[in-house]
């Protein structure tokens, strides 16, 4: 039997083994342009064992091709009210500590009628029934004594390389009535005695927990108490904004040639300046959207800022979708077209609708699992930042230095002259939470790096890097930020241990996010890593998301007139949508944006 047929059917810990005697023992040995090849075909990453249905082998997982963890958990959570209902048995919702989990409140005097009915329930349907005990308390209860039971109906995807499990269950607590007051088997983020007499209200989901829609019309029964959400939570609008280009388009590689003709300088310097590894697109944007919407379901609204492309799968029409082009964030500013992502980040706080609070997000970081917005932004407003281990090299700066080096020196340089601080240490590449009245600020106060900075159409060794390291100092020295903590992982595509990698975040699902970064390779690389990409991200997210259409475009997307805005403003023309435009040239009602000078010699596509 073949090695990787084998190793297929083999428990994950002895092939984790295998895969890592694997890696340090053989690949090494191989030539430096072979190791990815032999490491992809080693480690298979479509088998269904990864972290599938092998953690629920005994019980039924109902199979869909689409689902979301809110959307499970609200399946699990509806199934139980249903059935109270349905036997007049009185209950009302308490919110919980777990993040995907919803629970129910039933009186002990109606226990034996409720476990009846769970029981029933679980075995008509092929669910699963558990008995949970609350943190602190010994001993093992069976269901006749238990003080939280927890019913739930796994859901997997046709593959069964995701499995939304327990986790999503609907908890079922049993109160007791003692001396008056309603009193919970365990804490809760609001109160576990309740006056008996406390008033019963509906409450809209978004009162529960922080992971769910800000526009969920569903409410559900509780005591009024609960729908005082606790002050740990976060109660403004956050946005998140993509930058993503088509580096296959033949009319932006013409307009790339011809740029690089213009900028003579793009050959003395990095050869990650311009080279076309950090503009392909091998459809990492459909599986990050695919995370967005599975993982972060509190986000309002999805800005995709552009160069006129839109991906011939994207759904356009969605409100909560706005498609931007460079040129209306660029105005009269800057130097179009332009090739250089630290020159569109310095413009991404003028798109005009965005919140104050936004997450910047590059095509190629993905969510890895469900998390709240208190992860990225304190309930006071202040943003998190995620420091690497990483140092920002202490040399000087120098022509030849990559790009992001580069940007790191200058960004250094701008702290230590306000601050008379030092900035050491890089940030790693996660989603960015970004304030547009600090990016303001920035804008204003380091002008002319600012500016300098949207006019190199390539990145250059002046530029500096305002969404990706200056905006997280600047906010956390005046105030505005604080550091936050996520679990992450970056690996470049190239590295011939990144199919083990994947192997263990598509079998673990352990992180909160992760980066699959690919700086500088060549074409045969870049085939492998594109193969790469098609066996992990499918199966890592396997559930189509709302914005992807169900067949292609029937007409090109992208816009043709030079100086007409792209497909842009859906929810700003819908009405009642909850994003409202500021005024023509503002960023937020009270901030104004600077009447910046063009930069020289300045065009626009």
């Amino acid at each position: 039997m073949p090695l990787r047929r084998i190793l297929r059917h083999t428990p994950w810990p002895v092939r984790r083994y295998v895969l890592a005697g694997v890696q340090h023992k053989v690949l090494r040995h191989l030539p430096a342009e072979r190791r990815l090849t032999v490491a992809r075909w080693v480690v298979p990453l479509d088998a269904a064992d990864h972290g599938g249905r092998a953690r629920l082998a005994r019980v039924a997982v109902r199979v869909t091709d689409r689902a979301t963890p809110a959307g499970v958990r609200r399946e699990n959570l509806d199934r139980v009210v249903t059935a109270l209902e349905t036997a007049a048995i009185e209950w009302f919702r308490v919110p919980v500590h777990s993040l995907t989990g919803s629970a129910i409140a039933v009186r002990e005097e109606d226990r034996n009628r409720v476990i009846g009915l769970l029981e029933t329930l679980s075995a008509s349907d092929a669910g699963l029934l558990e008995v949970i005990r609350p943190k602190g308390r010994t001993g093992r209860r069976g269901r006749r004594r238990a003080e939280v039971l927890r019913l739930s109906r796994p859901v997997s995807d046709p593959g069964a390389t995701l499995v939304f499990g327990p986790e999503y269950g609907c908890e079922i607590e049993f109160w007791r009535t003692v001396d008056g007051n309603l009193t919970g088997p365990r804490p809760n983020p609001v109160a576990d005695v309740v006056p008996a007499g406390e008033p019963i209200v509906d409450a809209p989901e978004p009162v529960f927990g922080s992971f769910s829609s800000p526009s969920d019309p569903a409410a559900y029964r509780t005591r009024e108490i609960f729908t005082m959400v606790s002050s740990d939570r976060v109660g403004f609008p956050i946005d998140v904004v993509y930058t993503w280009v088509d580096g296959g388009d033949p009319v932006w590689h013409e307009r790339k040639a011809a740029a690089l003709r213009e900028n003579g300088w793009v050959s003395e310097v990095s050869e990650q300046a311009a080279n076309d590894s950090r503009y392909a697109s091998r459809d990492e944007l459909r599986y990050s959207l695919r995370a967005l919407h599975a993982f972060a379901p509190w986000v309002r609204h999805i800005f995709l800022v552009t160069a006129d492309q839109v991906p011939d799968w994207l759904d356009t029409t969605r409100p909560d979708l706005t498609v931007v082009s460079h040129r209306e964030i660029f105005g009269d500013t800057g130097r179009l077209p332009t090739f250089n992502s630290q020159a569109i980040e310095s413009r991404l706080h003028r798109i005009p609708g965005l919140a104050e609070h936004f997450l910047y997000l590059n095509d190629d970081v993905f969510l890895g699992r469900p998390v709240p917005p208190e992860m990225f932004f304190t309930p006071g407003g202040l943003t998190r930042f995620f420091p690497s281990p990483a140092l920002v090299d202490s040399a000087p700066r120098l022509p030849t230095d990559p790009p992001a080096n580069s940007a790191g020196k200058n960004n250094r340089r701008l702290i230590q002259q306000a601050f008379g601080r030092v900035l050491t240490r890089k940030m790693k590449h996660t989603p960015h939470p970004s304030r547009r009245s600090v990016l303001a600020e920035i804008e204003l106060r380091f002008a002319e790096h600012v500016s300098a900075t949207a006019g190199h159409q390539f990145r250059h060794p002046d530029d500096i890097s305002m969404l990706s390291s200056l905006q997280q100092y600047y906010a956390y020295l005046t105030g505005r930020a604080a550091p936050g903590d996520i679990q992450y992982m970056y690996t470049d595509l190239a590295d011939p241990a990144t199919p083990m990698r994947l192997a263990r975040v598509l079998h673990d699902r352990h992180l909160d996010a992760f980066c699959l970064n690919d700086t500088d390779s060549s074409p045969a690389a870049a085939q492998e890593q594109a193969a790469l990409l098609a066996d992990f991200l499918p199966s890592y997210l396997p559930f189509p998301s709302p914005y992807e259409l169900t067949g292609p475009r029937p007409h090109p997307a992208a816009i043709e007139a030079p100086r007409t805005p792209v497909v842009a403003r859906q929810s700003a023309r819908s009405a009642g949508s909850a994003v409202t435009e500021p005024p023509a040239g503002q960023v937020h009602p009270d901030i104004p944006l600077p009447s910046q000078p063009s930069a020289s010699d300045t065009t626009h596509a």
